[in-house]
């Protein structure tokens, strides 16, 4: 099985930004024990802070990947673009955020990917991926 992780504006920053929220692990560091722990899985990731690499990479990864774990971050709640990217290819994608989005301000509440994902993982920090990957594992 291959799986590509996609992450949006600020991912590059965990491990330094706010904390208290995020926690002081970097996604690099994350991933390396990702692919530990999953070694039967091909893990692949990409992290762009611009809207259109991300929607670029959606679509490309419909030919290479058996699923997509998607935090789109900030552009959960602005980007229709990235909905309709979600929406126009067959690869299953999970939403994944890494606080809980509902325990936050009132713009956080909305996305424009939970209606086009398969599921919707939040609130877990970094293990957040560890679940989406496990939800492909057992489909």
């Amino acid at each position: 099985m291959k799986l590509l992780i996609i992450n949006g504006p600020n991912i590059n920053l965990l491990g330094t930004r706010e904390p208290e929220i995020y926690g002081d692990t970097t996604f690099e560091d994350h991933f390396v024990a990702l692919q530990f722990a999953y070694k039967d899985i091909e893990l692949s990731h990409f992290q762009s802070n611009v809207e259109g690499e991300l929607i670029t990479k959606i679509q490309q990864a419909r030919e290479n990947f058996d699923g997509i774990i998607l935090n789109a971050a900030a552009y959960t709640h602005t980007s229709v673009g990235i909905g309709d990217a979600i929406a126009a290819i067959d690869t299953p994608v999970v939403e994944v955020h890494i606080s809980n989005t509902f325990a936050r301000e009132s713009f956080r509440h909305q996305s424009y990917i939970s209606k086009h994902a398969t599921g919707i993982i939040l609130g877990f920090g970094l293990k957040s991926y560890n679940l989406a990957i496990e939800s492909f594992r057992h489909k």
